[in-house]
């Protein structure tokens, strides 16, 4: 009997281990894709799942960078939100190729909609040009539920590698792969551009929903470790009535 309460409290820790390495991080506001080139345009989703089984989220504020602004940001429209575009005067212009920029993008509000418990909602932004002196972007998050809750997605990574509680959405930048491909997009993009060089363009544009796979990944990996510790336990129990 001791044995087999040995095993069960493993198989209940293992099980504990997966949902909590899986759960935390399907439950924060991310960034889908998490990465996109240097100098270049992207179109991501700020991906908002609901945390409360009591409260709707109402209202979703994202900020955006402006040490390093975009010029160039449209939004895809979700239906059953409404979405409030704000332009703001940068603390100091910032040259661009286009000229200097000293308007851009603040922050972009969904609202009128609802993220019910145990749904999430994706809001798509496409927005350029991405900056290529610095490897990461930073968009703090603001998520408002129907009780009145705020809940303020903005903390920085930890210093030892940990992951924050309430971690800002972060766009990682990497360097140009140098694809003509890529190269041809970039500039078809930017070829529309000067006709707004002097502000920030913001309109509706049409842009395919973000994949869901990578939640949905980490659930299964978790599924299948708990499925391994139960066959360790139950191919145990049975050696042990073999060997009695």
């Amino acid at each position: 009997m001791s044995f087999v309460r040995r095993a069960a409290t493993v198989l209940a820790a293992a099980t504990a281990l997966t949902a909590g390495l899986a759960l935390p991080a399907l439950a924060h506001v991310s960034i889908n894709p998490g990465t996109a080139e240097q100098g270049g345009f992207t179109k991501v989703a700020f991906r908002v799942p609901n945390e409360r089984d009591n409260a709707a989220t109402t209202k979703v504020q994202v900020s955006f960078p402006t040490d390093h602004p975009l010029a160039f940001v449209s939004v895809k429209p979700v239906p059953g939100w409404d979405v409030k575009v704000t332009q703001g005067k940068l603390p100091k212009p910032v040259k661009t190729e286009y000229g200097d920029l000293e308007e851009a993008v603040t922050t972009v509000v969904w609202s009128g909609g609802k993220i019910n418990p145990g749904e999430f909602q994706e809001f798509e932004v496409s927005m350029g040009q991405l900056p290529k002196d610095v490897d990461s972007l930073t968009f703090p998050t603001k998520q408002t539920y129907s009780g009145g809750e705020v809940v303020d997605w903005a903390d920085a990574p930890k210093s030892d590698g940990t992951e924050a509680e309430h971690p800002a959405p972060t766009l990682k930048l990497v360097p140009a792969s140098g694809d003509d491909d890529h190269h041809s997009a970039a500039s078809a993009s930017a070829s529309a551009a000067p006709a707004a060089a002097t502000g920030p363009s913001v309109a509706p544009v049409a842009a395919s929903s973000a994949s869901s796979a990578d939640g949905t990944a980490r659930l299964l990996g978790g599924a299948g470790l708990v499925v391994g510790v139960i066959g360790v336990v139950v191919g145990a129990l049975g050696l042990r009535r073999r060997a009695a």
